[in-house]
């Protein structure tokens, strides 16, 4: 095999190994209200967002991983160093912001990374605005909607329930939590494992003359608009493993930090957040769980009293989501000014 051959291949590893960073990055948002609220142990928890993580794969669609893949930045322009430069962007940031218990988006660190890899190469003309609209948008659209969604489904219920005993509330939704949760991470699988199917789609595309020989199919892509199965599967498999390895410390910001849980208002949590990334998903919106879930944990507890939630902590949260995307860039900006000096 050519030497070309060889390094795609490499980058599609290192595409894979961000899907895992980004499933233990991101792993509190799947499974830090359920274990907030001690309906399930933090091991059983990850097993049990994982799992769904992966089954996400099966009849979910794609619609985020076409826009990623083809729908952000100019195809012509693309090329393995750009793709490369935007991952290890995307993961430095992540790993930066996990050591420091930060809930920042593994989505914006790697839109951001793609993007300033791609402006390192050929400037803003790299950019697809029209793609670009949506995806901003919707930085503050996605916690809006999970906080107003959660707010509105906690004070309904409250009312519905004001007559019932807390106690057989409180073991009625320990109960229900369960199935609020597997959506959650449904949701969180559907949208998250479909960015790292655009990025390794649009470097496959980028590549193609380099696998026009090529014996295995599924590598050789004449088109972005096809997501081959393995892809699929494999950035399903590569993030419920990272789900698995659990990401404690953002666990703690986000089952505790910012709001007090019980398994009433994690139930109201998780379906909140999961009817955002459904919505998302299903309009090919590539959003931040992060941004969701915190938006939605936000939700419960203003719906209670607006002194219940931490809004110290929840404003640090909100200016390293702002920092996500220019910093991710800075980062892969200049990884790609380093590796293209690279000589191969």
């Amino acid at each position: 095999m050519s030497a070309t051959v060889w390094f795609v291949l490499a980058i599609v590893l290192v595409a894979f190994i961000f899907d895992f960073i980004n499933g233990f990055h991101d792993s509190a948002n799947s499974i830090a209200t359920i274990v907030s609220t001690r309906v399930l142990s933090p091991a059983t928890a990850v097993v049990w967002a994982a799992f769904f993580n992966f089954v996400a794969a099966f009849g979910l669609g794609t619609a985020v991983a076409k826009t990623l893949g083809k729908g952000l930045i100019d195809l012509s322009i693309v090329d393995p160093t750009v793709i490369l430069g935007g991952l290890i962007g995307a993961i430095v940031w992540d790993l930066i912001t996990w050591w420091g218990g930060l809930p920042t988006s593994s989505s914006h660190a790697l839109i951001g990374g793609y993007a300033g890899a791609a402006v390192a190469k050929a400037g803003l003309a790299a950019i697809l605005t029209s793609g670009w609209i949506k995806t901003l948008v919707f930085i503050v659209v996605a916690p809006l909607m999970g906080l107003v969604l959660a707010l509105t489904l906690t004070v309904a219920l409250s009312w519905a329930l004001r007559r019932s005993l807390p106690r057989k509330v409180d073991r009625t939704f320990r109960v229900l939590q369960l199935g609020s949760a597997a959506l959650y991470s449904l949701g969180h699988g559907t949208n998250d494992a479909q960015k790292t199917m655009g990025i390794v789609v649009g470097l496959l595309f980028s590549a193609q003359a380099a696998f026009v020989n090529f014996p295995i199919r599924g590598l050789h892509l004449t088109t972005a608009d096809v997501i081959p199965l393995w892809v699929i599967l494999s950035a399903h498999a590569a993030i419920a493993l990272g789900t698995m390895a659990g990401g404690w410390r953002i666990v703690r910001t986000m089952g505790q930090r910012i709001t007090k849980l019980t398994p009433f208002g994690g139930f109201c949590a998780e379906t909140s957040g999961a009817i955002t990334l459904f919505v998302a998903s299903h309009f090919g919106i590539p959003v931040s769980t992060t941004h969701t879930i915190t938006g939605a944990i936000s939700g419960v507890g203003a719906a209670h009293r607006l002194s219940a939630v931490r809004w110290g902590v929840a404003a640090q949260i909100v200016w390293a989501w702002i920092l996500t995307i220019p910093a991710a860039a800075g980062i892969a900006g200049l990884c790609y000014v380093l590796l293209h000096a690279v000589p191969r």
